[in-house]
């Protein structure tokens, strides 16, 4: 895997190094927020994984963040923040990341969050090989459609663009069962693969985010079932 840690204490870096190499992953570093979305543009379609401190010199790991989410709308995105304030965390998941680490961390913790995030990706990307579909989209509704093969979904026949792994994933998961609701903790199980320590804020955060982007092309077709979670319904959803 071909990673890209952004982080300016060198010490880390060299730290989570040697555990990169125990892993046999390409790990490649940047110490401050414009050397960092340089070497991402450079090689923006070979990126696997990338690793963002908030707190960098130069850019701010917010809107290094930002950038990097306008080079590659899908490349996964772990935060690592000694911020532990709760809108420094939502607002970096809102910026398009996909999951965040607490400083300090450990190592063994992070290299756990990162191959969770990993398998989520192949494993969507080896159901997708293995499905046999006659229908090009194997979610349709009278207003909604979506490709789990190429990764795209329509509402009204408009494309829902620039959706992150987690948004993708976290759309399919509630217009797969149209009408259900289900609960913060049920998404954190079936989206992120694993506990994500009770956080419901991940799942509020992103839900956030795929909403803004869904009412770019249509009606809100993510509803909020007060007291219990979300449900995907698009009855109501006719053509703008």
């Amino acid at each position: 895997m071909k990673i890209l840690m952004i982080e300016d204490n060198r010490s880390v870096c060299e730290m989570m190094s040697m555990f990169f190499k125990k892993e046999k992953w390409d790990a490649t570093f940047a110490y401050d927020g414009e050397e960092a979305v340089e070497k991402f543009a450079a090689e923006a379609d070979d990126w696997e994984m990338v690793l963002l401190d908030l707190n960098l010199p130069k850019k701010d790991g917010m809107q290094v963040a930002a950038d990097i989410r306008r080079i590659s709308p899908t490349v996964p995105i772990v935060i690592l923040t000694a911020r532990d304030s709760e809108s420094d965390q939502v607002l970096g998941l809102e910026m398009g990341a996909d999951d965040y680490v607490t400083k300090p961390f450990s190592p063994l913790t992070l290299i756990a969050r990162i191959k969770a995030l990993r398998r989520r990706v192949q494993l969507s990307g080896i159901a997708n090989k293995a499905e046999q579909v006659t229908s090009e989209f194997d979610i349709q509704t009278s207003h909604f459609k979506l490709n789990s093969k190429t990764r795209e979904a329509y509402l009204n026949g408009n494309l829902i663009s620039n959706l992150t792994p987690k948004e993708f994933d976290l759309l399919k998961t509630l217009a797969s069962k149209p009408k259900q609701v289900f609960t913060r903790e049920q998404l954190l199980q079936l989206v992120w693969d694993y506990e994500f320590y009770g956080d419901e804020r991940t799942v509020d955060a992103h839900i956030k985010k795929l909403r803004q982007k869904i009412e770019k092309v249509g009606p809100k077709v993510i509803q909020t079932v007060w007291g219990v979670g979300y449900k995907f319904d698009d009855n109501e959803a006719d053509d703008k």
